[in-house]
């Protein structure tokens, strides 16, 4: 399961798209908007993607877990503004056993974070900022970095 939406998150739509009597255990791994980061206080964040490129890495992911761990993986992302609180990313892997969906489900929101074309918008009280890795870009009047 993939989906890449501008609608409010539920992570139990994961669970229920993934667990069945052979599991054991699931692991969900559910991101959310703080109210900080890099020392300032955050507003909320604004997601852009490249819904075409991102679904189908997002699909690439949910596979290889599949093929590397033989699990069965859900990723749900939100794009659009969201505000502290709300639920960025879900990811959600089901398993006979927990130890596998534990290292299954880390490895596709590390790579999910490292290679999907996802973009954060930080919005604080002292400007608007690009997020590039652990580095804040401030947004210029006309919306460039």
């Amino acid at each position: 399961m993939v989906l890449l939406t501008e609608a409010v998150l539920d992570p139990q739509q994961a669970v229920d798209a993934l667990v069945t009597e052979t599991d054991g255990a699931y692991v969900q791994f559910v991101g959310v908007v703080r109210n900080h980061a890099r020392g300032r206080q955050v507003a909320g964040l604004e997601y852009e993607a490249y819904k075409p490129m991102a679904e189908r890495q997002m699909r690439r992911i949910v596979d290889e877990v599949h093929q590397r761990w033989g699990l069965r993986c859900a990723i749900l992302h939100r794009f659009g503004y969201l505000a502290v609180g709300e639920a960025s990313v879900v990811i959600c892997v089901s398993s006979p056993h927990r130890a596998e969906a534990f290292d299954a489900c880390r490895w596709a929101i590390d790579t999910l974070k490292n290679d999907v074309p996802i973009w954060k918008k930080e919005y604080a009280a002292d400007g608007t900022y690009w997020i590039e890795g652990e580095n804040a870009i401030p947004m210029q009047s006309d919306g460039t970095a």
